[in-house]
């Protein structure tokens, strides 16, 4: 499992995730399998949010309850958790209110006196980043929190955040998987006039932006074909990328869904592959995509088979 410390942090981290956001429903036995699972393949990183789980907290809790962590065992895990999206109101909340009430909450659940990373759980319309500003250095100088991201954000939305905060912004949680690919498919046909792809999304140039300000890329949803419409992997709409994928898979002995990761973990952003999938058997096979180097070649066939242009 490869690693590295996350730009800003004196946290070493794998570059596969482990999600947690199904697990409200699993018994302690699965949990701990799950978890195993990961630790056996590298994976010492786990993600959560406040939302997981139907109710307030419920995933981050059934992971403490399932775990039972000793204070030495918490020491060797990352746990990274986010905050601000509302579901009984359907709305964000970047308040300081809301974020310190949901920190606590998470610390509540989690059973821990820190959370690693806090990321900001998509944007809020109505941020007021003087806000988001006081909620950081509070929950830094408490000891709560030791570093902070945001997901799904934009170069600009950052950029007003970064206006007022003192610390860094660690990582960018972004879907990015070989169709779903936007934020990469962008550059490759820039100023293509006929081409859908060249069309500029969301201030553009997100993963470039994130290279240059030391802020790590965490692709989630990596296997699905595109927001939560059902995974590529197997599937008959997709069959020149899945025979691109199996005959990869066959060179270099490894599951079709390691060849997925590896995609993701070749680029040089030194991206992280943050999991969704309860199955002990998934995570080991996708954790094996993290050491394994992709030609240029083989990364670009993939990437067309996917019906991404090439000029």
């Amino acid at each position: 499992m490869k690693s590295f410390t996350l730009p800003g942090t004196d946290i070493v981290a794998p570059n596969v995730v482990l999600g947690l956001m199904r697990i409200a429903d699993k018994s302690d036995e699965e949990v701990r399998e799950l978890v195993r699972a990961g630790r056996d393949a590298g994976i010492d990183f786990v993600d959560h949010a406040d939302i997981y789980g139907g109710e307030l907290h419920a995933c981050e809790r059934r992971f403490a309850e399932a775990m039972a962590l000793t204070p030495s065992q918490r020491d060797g895990i990352t746990i990274q958790t986010k905050t601000g999206i509302v579901p009984d109101g359907g709305y964000f909340d970047f308040s300081y209110e809301h974020i310190v009430e949901s920190v606590e909450g998470s610390l509540a659940a989690l059973r821990t006196d820190r959370i690693d990373i806090l990321l900001l759980h998509r944007p809020d319309a109505l941020v007021e980043p003087e806000e988001v500003a006081r909620a950081f250095d509070a929950l830094e100088s408490s000891g709560k929190v030791r570093a902070f991201g945001v997901s799904n954000h934009t170069p600009r939305q950052i950029d007003l955040l970064r206006k007022y905060v003192r610390q860094p912004i660690v990582a960018n949680q972004l879907q990015l998987s070989i169709t779903h690919a936007p934020i990469v498919a962008q550059g490759v046909a820039a100023n293509m006039l006929a081409e859908q792809q060249a069309a500029t999304l969301d201030g553009g140039g997100i993963v470039d932006y994130c290279r240059l300000n030391d802020i790590t890329v965490q692709a989630w949803s990596p296997f699905q074909a595109g927001f939560f419409t059902g995974v590529f992997l197997g599937s008959p709409d997709y069959p020149e990328l899945n025979a691109v994928i199996d005959r990869l898979a066959a060179r270099y002995d490894v599951p079709a869904i390691a060849i997925a990761t590896a995609w993701i973990t070749r680029h040089p952003a030194r991206m992280q592959v943050v999991l969704g999938t309860t199955s002990p058997e998934r995570v080991a096979g996708a954790a094996q995509g993290s050491d394994l180097r992709l030609t240029r070649a083989e990364w670009y066939e993939l990437f067309r088979a996917a019906g991404h242009i090439v000029p």
